[in-house]
């Protein structure tokens, strides 16, 4: 008789509470019930899980179970939540993850083309880091994500956009005011601040003016807060200041251009709901259209 998904989540309630009551709680089952779900769990692997009846330290067979078991139980818990939210609504729900200069640019045009044509659609957008794209659609926490640099396996993604990285600062900083042509060695007239993007410069001084850097910021948002209160300069496309320019400035180095490319990333081995595949349609549009402009 195979394992029983019931019985393993009754084993990973039991192994992260410690103790059957807190288990049983979690449940809504009796204590003597959990007991006797875990007894039988046991029996049918032939050996403990437990190096005690307090069931509060696991075994080493029960340390790799519990592993093996709580990726069986998320597994299954993605899927019905996934099965949910198709039930909800026949329109469906889309769920974007964006790093923030695509949610500034690319979102805005392809929501008002998606809506259009398909207004009965619910979406929610998550404005994130890269990272933070690539974990959400590992997870399942999103449906379609928008993000730079170094894909991982389990993922897929598609080339929406490339545009040439340049200094971000202050129009009142030292690099804006400077005379003249500029290159990256002009960042060394204020403070570096890192972020994600900057590892796609090579250019040696840059590389080692990001490992010497106080400060690092992931979140583009507060990456300009940061330059436009005067904390330092820092290296992205002039796509990131679209939406509010203000006192900051971009400026193209002279020599070699270095670009970041924004990729449509999806779940490789999930077929995309009907409403995910029109939405990703309407990206790919926009994209089309401003690459042409």
């Amino acid at each position: 008789m195979p394992i029983k998904l019931e019985a393993l989540r009754c084993f990973v309630h039991v192994a992260r509470c410690g103790n059957l009551a807190g288990a049983a709680d979690a449940l809504g089952r009796t204590p003597s019930a959990v007991s006797m779900m875990l007894s039988q769990l046991e029996q049918h692997i032939g050996a403990p899980l437990f190096e005690s009846d307090r069931k509060n330290r696991l075994t080493l067979l029960g340390q790799m179970t519990l592993e093996e078991a709580e990726r069986a139980v998320t597994t299954y818990e993605q899927s019905v939540a996934a099965i949910e939210r198709h039930s909800r609504s026949t329109a469906g729900t889309v769920r974007i993850a964006a790093v923030p200069s695509a949610s500034m640019t690319l979102l805005p045009n392809a929501i008002a083309q998606f809506r259009r044509m398909r207004p009965d659609v619910r979406l929610e957008i998550s404005d994130v880091d890269s990272a933070a794209v690539f974990r959400k659609l590992e997870l399942d926490a999103a449906d379609i994500g928008l993000a730079s640099g170094q894909v991982p396996p389990n993922l897929e993604a598609t080339e929406l956009l490339s545009d040439p990285l340049g200094i971000i600062c202050h129009e009142n900083g030292p690099i804006a005011t400077l005379q003249g042509p500029k290159t990256w060695a002009a960042l060394a007239l204020e403070t570096f601040i890192g972020n994600g993007l900057c590892t796609l410069v090579e250019e040696p001084e840059v590389q080692a003016r990001l490992l010497a850097s106080p400060l690092t910021v992931l979140n583009t948002t507060t990456l300009l807060s940061f330059v436009r209160a005067g904390l330092g300069a820092t290296i992205l496309p002039e796509r990131a200041l679209v939406a509010d320019r203000g006192p900051l400035r971009y400026v193209q180095p002279t020599g070699a251009v270095f670009k970041r490319t924004v990729l449509l990333v999806q779940q490789r081995d999930r077929r995309p709901s009907p409403a995910t595949h029109a939405f990703r349609e309407a990206l790919m549009a926009v994209a089309r259209a401003d690459a042409g402009t």
